[in-house]
């Protein structure tokens, strides 16, 4: 009986992973990647779109805690520091604590984040850029379905 490496089973498992089985790990990354907190801390930290009272659109750059709370409309504290924690746990953040007074957290996208990132953006400007026609096409749905 042939024996296998760790290598050789890594290799054979991401040939089969499958997100469509349901003990497929793809799964639960897709249903992380999928939230819309994970889209837009993401973009936010891939600098996709101004700030408030900036015109332009930067580069990827790290930022801080409160930062991204007041970037990203909405979201509680304890949701993004959730999201904060799962996007490091895989990979795709980075959490660096300068010590000062008082402590300054901020986080920053790592390789593997960036390469999420862009495809997140593409996502978020394909939501922007069809609003509108979704709004028109629920308004008819709902038009029809009323009594």
């Amino acid at each position: 009986m042939a024996t296998s490496t760790a290598s050789e089973r890594r290799a054979v498992a991401k040939r089969e992973y499958d997100a469509f089985l349901a003990v497929c790990p793809s799964r639960q990354l897709l249903e992380r990647i999928s939230d819309k907190w994970v889209a837009l801390v993401l973009a936010a930290l891939g600098g996709d779109g101004p700030r408030p009272g900036e015109t332009t659109v930067d580069e990827p750059q790290p930022m801080r805690f409160s930062e991204l709370s007041r970037r990203i409309s909405g979201v509680s504290q304890k949701m993004l520091t959730q999201t904060l924690r799962a996007l490091e746990r895989d990979g795709m953040v980075t959490r660096t604590v300068t010590p000062t007074v008082p402590v300054t957290v901020s986080y920053e996208l790592t390789d593997l984040g960036c390469s999420l990132q862009g495809i997140m953006r593409g996502f978020k400007e394909w939501a922007e850029g069809h609003m509108e026609e979704v709004l028109t096409h629920r308004a008819s749905y709902d038009h029809r379905q009323s009594p």
